[in-house]
C-alpha cells in the first residue's frame, strides 16, 4: 500500500507549521510586520527549503526577503532544536505575491461587473 505523501512533502509542512511559529513569538524585527509562511518545497534529498512568504502589511517585500534571509541561521538553529533532522535544510526566502493578485483579480471582476450594470 503507497504512502499517501512522500517524506519530502511531510517534512515540508512540519518546517512551515514550526516556521510558523518561530516568525511569530521569537522574531522581533519591525521591517517584518505581519507575514505567513503559505508554503515550503523541499528537495528531495532535505537538503534545500524554499520558504514562500506572503505579507499582510505594506512593507516593502524586498526588506521582509532581506529580514527573514539576515535571520535565516536563528531560524535554522531554532528549527534543528524544534524537529529531529540529521540536516536541517537550508533556507531561501521567497516572496509569495498570490494574495495581492487575488484581491487584484477579485477588484478587476468587481469592477467589470458594475460597469456592465451601469451600461444595462
Amino acid at each position: 500500500m503507497p504512502r499517501e505523501y512522500a517524506r519530502s512533502q511531510r517534512v515540508a509542512d512540519q518546517i512551515q507549521r514550526e516556521l510558523a511559529q518561530i516568525v511569530q513569538r521569537e522574531l522581533n524585527d519591525p521591517r517584518l510586520g505581519l507575514i505567513s509562511i503559505s508554503a515550503v518545497k523541499l528537495s528531495r534529498d532535505l537538503a534545500y527549503a524554499q520558504v514562500y512568504v506572503s505579507s499582510f502589511s505594506d512593507k516593502d517585500h524586498a526588506e521582509i526577503i532581506k529580514a527573514l534571509s539576515k535571520a535565516g541561521g536563528f531560524l535554522r538553529h531554532q528549527l534543528g532544536k524544534a524537529m529531529r533532522l540529521r540536516v536541517v535544510p537550508e533556507l531561501k526566502f521567497i516572496y509569495d505575491d498570490t494574495v495581492e493578485k487575488g484581491v487584484s483579480m477579485s477588484q478587476l471582476i468587481d469592477d467589470a461587473i458594475s460597469q456592465e450594470r451601469d451600461e444595462e
